[in-house]
């Protein structure tokens, strides 16, 4: 038994914030953002669009895609760093405004790498024939995280929500897949959350995103590189049998590191960062919706996704889609 991916689906908030716009905030341009990391505008999530929202409108539309019913879920999974409560879990308010009948539903937490977690587990829930269908919603609200006075971050990230079914099939889906984590690097990107204030302090604390970007792009070529060999001898594949990457949206100069690892031309590698930022966890199902939608992954091909994030936690896997 494999665990397929058979819909795909995704929302993007309505405002666009260009690098334009952006250097009316902070101290940057359109050139210098371009040039460091190829990102040119992000969505930005207005106070009605939030994580829950979001994810809710990518499951409608992956739920189109596999043509199947709320009802038939069997398991919700979502990955989040940004959910809208600390609790309950996102995935339970999501079961709930998709009137899904009972069924197991929570969080994964594990920033950037947070979607091909969540894939991870619901292929071992599919394989051990504990569910049929598995709804899987990366969803993230970057925008509220971020110190719009730090150009070093605040340029980088964006809003928004992806989605995918998978679902049991007899035929080849997710081949191979492998996660791993090194606390060590705690201190390089995290986002403290208001629990880190100090007992009875009465002022508020800022928690915004920190990262230490040069140590963090060290860390993500080496790792999602180890990872991309792991995976094809997991599969035993060679980099020529696959067709797409599908990364996670952090950086141009990452992509095109683990490209060079594949020996895969760029037009192969699915690149949504110039239009909608760093999504963290979404990036990925955001890219392969995208991919599929535009009619560029084709049925019965072989897509290599790869995350890196906060933990420091990466991963990925091969999938025939």
């Amino acid at each position: 038994m494999f665990a397929k991916i058979t819909g795909t689906g995704s929302y993007l908030p309505e405002k666009i914030l260009t690098n334009d716009e952006l250097a009316q905030l902070v101290d940057t341009s359109d050139e210098w953002i371009m040039q460091r990391v190829g990102i040119k505008q992000r969505h930005l999530a207005g106070e009605n669009e939030t994580t829950t929202f979001m994810a809710h409108q990518a499951a409608l539309k992956a739920f189109e895609a596999a043509d199947i019913k709320p009802k038939e879920v069997d398991l919700i999974i979502v990955a989040t760093g940004t959910a809208d409560y600390l609790m309950p879990s996102t995935a339970s308010i999501l079961q709930q405004t998709l009137k899904i009948p009972n069924c197991p539903a929570f969080d994964i937490g594990a920033a950037c790498s947070g979607f091909v977690h969540a894939v991870d587990v619901a292929k071992q829930y599919i394989e051990n024939n504990s569910a049929k269908n598995v709804l899987v919603v990366a969803s993230e609200r970057m925008s509220r995280t971020l110190n719009w006075r730090d150009r070093s971050t605040c340029v980088l990230f964006g809003d928004g929500a992806g989605a995918v079914i998978l679902s049991a099939s007899d035929t080849p889906g997710i081949i191979s897949s492998a996660l791993y984590t090194n606390g060590e690097g705690l201190d390089i990107l995290n986002i403290k959350t208001p629990l880190a204030k100090k007992l009875y302090d009465t002022h508020t604390q800022d928690a915004f995103l920190t990262m230490e970007g040069n140590k963090v792009f060290k860390q993500a070529v080496s790792s999602l590189s180890q990872l991309v060999t792991d995976l094809l001898k997991n599969a035993k594949l060679t980099p020529k049998d696959i067709d797409w990457l599908v990364p996670h949206q952090a950086n141009y100069r990452i992509l095109d590191a683990i490209a060079k690892k594949l020996n895969m031309p760029l037009s192969k590698v699915v690149i949504t960062l110039k239009d909608h930022g760093n999504t963290s966890a979404a990036s990925i199902p955001l890219a392969l919706d995208y991919a599929i939608k535009n009619n560029m992954i084709k049925e019965g091909q072989t897509i290599l996704t790869e995350a890196f994030g906060a933990g420091l936690v990466w991963g990925g896997f091969i999938a025939v889609i």
